[in-house]
């Protein structure tokens, strides 16, 4: 691979002849002869090659490195024995293996590990590092006082187990894993491309991913009702809605397009998105050719876009405006007044032709009934033939290697063999039949990923050949395995396994001797620290200044986002939510695709372009400058300061340091901290005593007559630092 892939991978094949697998090695060249003779180096063209003397003959070409000596020896020999491949670590079934009982299966892997190196596991966390961890990680908010508390009085086992009970059934679980699974789907409510018109109802499919999580759907349902639920007999209005995940590509409305061509763009999309999510495979580069790393040919790629091929999208979701509700309404008493005639009779799959078909699907929304589910989401008549697309070109479909069925890639167990016809039904079964190597494995990896802030596999959407290895295999097959037959595809019994183990719960301190042994923590001798998510970060800051609206669900809201930023979406629609509104979740943010939230965009939030299952964690000075002067963020210090002279009046300086200290970071401060931070305190009361108006405009509407401005802009000066210490933004 390192010396002939170049000339001879799957994109490139020179003379005829790929090194990729062991198959492609044995098919004949344009010479006539295989790469090589299983058992007989004498008369394999391979060999001769590379020990041929003569510069027009041997290979690697004339200005390329010729193997050592060495190198020849190895493949000589390796052709000899039978030219054995190995196969690739991630397409070999899953492998359990027994672990001593009254150990944690995580702790048994890690320690293991940890021997092997030398290393040792990390002390427990402190209590309130742990419970802030906690809150963070299933719920994205801060704990509240009372929990805080009540844990850090006793942080047994046995509390600790309870509250992990607790925060897996906490509505807000949905939202924080919610919100990972919308960056793989690439959900926006906005279609894209240069109108970026406002895709409407959008939010049905976001609230749906929410409550189903909260609901503890395992995921292989979760998974069959978003890829197939049009298919499913009696499919309810619920499971329709779960096919929204198909929807979420970008949809092109400028004039003059190719409908066609937009229309095999989605399909692209939809195949790239469900490769890389449940098969941890990068497979786009085989919609022009063959993969030019991994088994996977061109043919193998359009038998997967077969799958998607013939839906249908339900166009009712587009709209320019969000304030057409005039116009919507004309159009659908137009539609009633054309399906008047057809009411008297009895609606049966025989007597409805398309337009009626489709009339009906604008007017009504159809709870149940296979057969007309079917007819308007997968065709079933005039269905579209798929064929392999020369260079990727739709206009140019390949007839000659005839037309593609539905078909999975021969690396992967085969599909049912008794079905001819294949759907996204048995695309599903066939992914979490448990004999399926990848599936779980993916999975599992981002699971992990959440809750330690790296996974076991770098390359969390590429398990190919050119992806990483995992750090602990065993420990990733293990968790596989178990996932599938124990806990029977259940996120949340997978997210507690995993946070009871005592790897989960380590410090995340410091430790000299790692920094030197294992500076990216691979080993996990102890917890991982990292800022949280764009989202996450406007969310506590906005809890911790007492603002914050916890209401679940329901259409996507506008906080304030400047007017440049709005500009540059050809489509003007928005503006900012009144009242309550704009404090919700950023969750509930209206995702512009033009147009992002530059709150959201400074922190890395992906813009939905593409399937993003890890985002980036870039640091900069923009990001210190969000912070410490966004309107979202001085309206947080603003308010925590009211909220704090309000609820402690006559508090001493040190008790209301203790105060914001535990509600912000959940711990107290040391007497370094405390000193420095009263000497900063008295320094604000002597600027702003000598300047009330100042005072009044820097607490903006904040500002209250029952308070004296002095004293609260000081304190709202010293908790804007407290929310912008790095402490903050850091889940230890």
């Amino acid at each position: 691979m390192e010396h002939c892939a170049e000339c001879h991978g799957g994109v490139k094949k020179a003379s005829g002849f790929s090194v990729l697998s062991r198959a492609s090695m044995l098919q004949e060249g344009d010479s006539g002869d295989p790469g090589f003779v299983a058992g007989n180096s004498e008369e394999s063209a391979l060999i001769t090659r590379i020990r041929s003397k003569d510069l027009d003959e041997r290979m690697p070409p004339e200005g390329q490195d010729a193997l050592s000596a060495h190198q020849v020896e190895v493949l000589t020999k390796w052709v000899d024995q039978g030219a054995p491949w190995p196969q690739h670590w991630a397409f070999a079934s899953i492998q359990g293996q027994d672990v001593p009982r009254g150990v944690h299966p995580i702790d048994y892997f890690v320690n293991q590990r940890l021997d092997s190196e030398g290393l040792t596991s990390s002390s427990r966390a402190e209590p309130s590092t742990l419970v802030r961890r906690l809150f963070l990680d299933l719920t994205g908010l801060l704990p509240d006082m009372e929990s805080l508390n009540t844990f850090v009085a006793d942080p047994s086992g046995l509390n600790y187990e309870g509250l992990v009970d607790q925060l897996l059934t906490s509505p807000h679980f949905g939202e924080r894993w919610g919100r990972h699974w919308l960056d793989e789907a690439r959900y926006a409510d906005s279609l894209g491309y240069e109108k970026d018109s406002v895709k409407k109802d959008a939010w049905r499919y976001r609230d749906w991913v929410v409550n189903v999580l909260n609901q503890g759907m395992p995921f292989d349902q979760f998974s069959r009702h978003q890829l197939a639920g049009d298919l499913i007999p009696e499919a309810a209005q619920e499971t329709l809605i779960a096919t929204k995940l198909h929807l979420q590509t970008q949809f092109n409305l400028e004039g003059g397009i190719d409908a066609e061509e937009d229309r095999v763009k989605r399909v692209v999309d939809r195949v790239n998105m469900v490769s890389s999510t449940w098969l941890g495979l990068t497979v786009a580069c085989s919609q022009c050719h063959d993969h030019p790393y991994d088994p996977i040919t061109q043919r193998e790629y359009y038998s997967l876009y077969a799958f998607f091929n013939n839906m249908d999208e339900d166009a009712s979701f587009l709209s320019d405006n969000p304030n057409n509700a005039e116009s919507i309404l004309n159009e659908r008493v137009g539609i009633a007044e054309k399906l008047d005639q057809m009411l008297s009779r009895q609606i049966t799959d025989k007597n409805l032709n398309n337009q009626t078909v489709g009339l009906l699907g604008k007017l009504f929304n159809f709870d149940g009934g296979k057969g007309l589910t079917r007819h308007m989401r997968e065709r079933v008549e005039n269905r579209r033939e798929t064929f392999v697309m020369k260079r990727g070109d739709f206009l140019r479909p390949d007839s000659k290697q005839g037309v593609v069925l539905p078909g999975t890639p021969r690396i992967f167990p085969p599909l049912r063999d008794e079905i001819q016809l294949h759907d996204r039904l048995d695309l599903v079964d066939w992914l979490f039949s448990g004999k399926h190597p990848t599936t779980a494995r993916v999975a599992v990896n981002k699971v992990w990923m959440r809750l330690f802030g790296q996974p076991l596999v770098d390359t969390v959407q590429d398990f190919g050949s050119r992806g990483a290895q995992p750090t602990h295999p065993e420990l990733l097959d293990w968790m596989s395995a178990w996932w599938q037959s124990e806990a029977q595809w259940s996120l949340k019994r997978l997210i507690k396994w995993i946070v009871m183990s005592d790897t989960y719960q380590q410090s995340s301190a410091h430790r000299p001797e790692l920094k030197r042994v294992d500076p990216d923590n691979r080993f996990l001798a102890r917890q991982n620290r990292f800022r949280v998510e764009a989202e996450i970060i406007r969310d506590i800051s906005l809890q911790t200044a007492g603002l914050l609206n916890l209401h679940l669900g329901g259409p996507a809201v506008f906080p304030p986002i400047p007017d440049a930023v709005l500009n540059q979406s050809f489509t003007k629609y928005g503006g900012n939510s009144k009242g309550r509104d704009r404090y919700r979740r950023g969750i509930y943010t209206f995702f512009r695709r033009t147009a992002i939230d530059p709150n959201m965009m400074v922190f890395d939030c992906p813009d939905a372009s593409a399937s993003k299952a890890m985002r980036d964690r870039s640091n900069n000075a923009l990001q210190a400058m969000t912070t410490l002067n966004n309107e979202v963020f001085l309206e947080a210090a603003q308010s925590w300061s009211a909220k704090l002279l309000q609820a402690l009046p006559d508090a001493t300086d040190d008790l209301r340091m203790n105060h914001t200290f535990q509600s912000a970071l959940g711990r107290e401060p040391s007497a370094e901290e405390k000193a420095q931070l009263i000497q900063m305190l008295q320094e604000a009361r002597d600027w702003f005593q000598g300047h009330d108006k100042e005072a009044v405009e820097f607490l903006g509407p904040y500002a209250s007559n029952e308070m004296n401005p002095s004293e609260q802009a000081a304190w709202m000066t010293l908790l804007r630092l407290i929310l912008n210490l790095d402490e903050f933004f850091t889940r230890e």
